[in-house]
């Protein structure tokens, strides 16, 4: 048999699509719908963890110093906080610079500070944030041995439901997603297949004169990575267009939630789009063909 060339191929997938032209319309539009319906569910994975880690910033450990600590204990004191194992950062917030910053927040009562500045009732105190959340217990331990630490406030219990939550969140996101993969190559197997029962007799025939199996293949093959690209295109200019009307109508009604730009995650989602559409696209096609293929 004579070699053709890619051209060959790419024009008999075009003839396949167009001859089952309903249902490989049906194909791309399930696919494309899957691929919308797995793009939105991860985006909202991704700004539900963004707002999440936000919150964990807040879980911080709080030592508050003896209110008769020296100048020089403070000192002494950070630097033995500062030597301690899971410490990633120490804030010292000293008693008049918490001052300050009640007497910003509540500007309307400025007066009653004004009151107590000459005797000022508020601690110095280190802000600490940590690294691993397992091992925060031992930390807060260790902070309450340290020489003139009055008390630790800590939530580690918040800490705990917000990786309680993340897992729990990443646990239905990966499942979520591979029902909508299976559904979407389902369609595609049915598709295809419905070419290749229309081409069985030519199949059969070029078998017949010594075709190979990968010659048969091809073009089917492609009519999938066909199928697969113009569902990611087309979902991918979909995606954008209903995130950014969710972005705007939630950043004019909801500005207490951060949500990211589409801008901070659109190259992911259409190399998403594109990988998981192509790779359906073919796993469908082989699927269907290993029963005609003999493969």
């Amino acid at each position: 048999m004579r070699r053709y060339n890619v051209m060959y191929f790419i024009s008999q997938s075009l003839k396949g699509l167009w001859r089952n032209g309903l249902m490989s319309l049906a194909a791309v539009t399930v696919l494309l719908s899957c691929l919308v319906l797995m793009g939105s569910f991860a985006l909202l994975v991704y700004n539900v963890n963004e707002n999440i880690e936000t919150v964990a910033m807040l879980n911080e450990i709080v030592v508050i110093v003896d209110y008769e600590a020296t100048d020089e204990q403070v000192q002494e004191l950070s630097s033995q906080i500062n030597r301690l194992d899971n410490i990633r950062e120490v804030k010292y917030v000293s008693k008049e610079e918490g001052l300050e910053s009640e007497r910003s927040r509540y500007e309307e009562y400025s007066y009653l500070f004004e009151e107590i500045a000459e005797e000022n009732p508020l601690p110095d105190v280190f802000k600490i944030t940590y690294e691993d959340n397992s091992r925060v217990s031992n930390l807060v331990y260790q902070l309450g041995q340290l020489d003139h630490v009055n008390k630790v406030n800590n939530r580690t219990d918040i800490a705990n439901d917000i990786e309680n939550i993340k897992s729990g969140v990443s646990f239905i996101f990966i499942w979520f997603l591979a029902i909508l993969f299976v559904i979407s190559i389902f369609i595609i197997i049915n598709t295809i297949k419905l070419g290749v029962e229309a081409r069985s007799r030519e199949i059969s025939a070029m078998r017949y004169i010594g075709a190979t199996n990968f010659f048969m293949m091809t073009p089917f093959v492609i009519e999938g990575i066909i199928i697969g690209l113009l569902a990611a295109g087309f979902g991918y200019l979909l995606q954008v267009f209903l995130y950014n009307t969710i972005y705007n109508a939630a950043s004019n009604d909801y500005p207490m939630i951060h949500i990211a730009p589409i801008s901070d995650v659109q190259m992911y989602v259409w190399l998403g789009f594109i990988v998981v559409g192509v790779v359906a696209g073919v796993v469908g096609s082989i699927i269907s063909l290993r029963r005609y293929m003999k493969v």
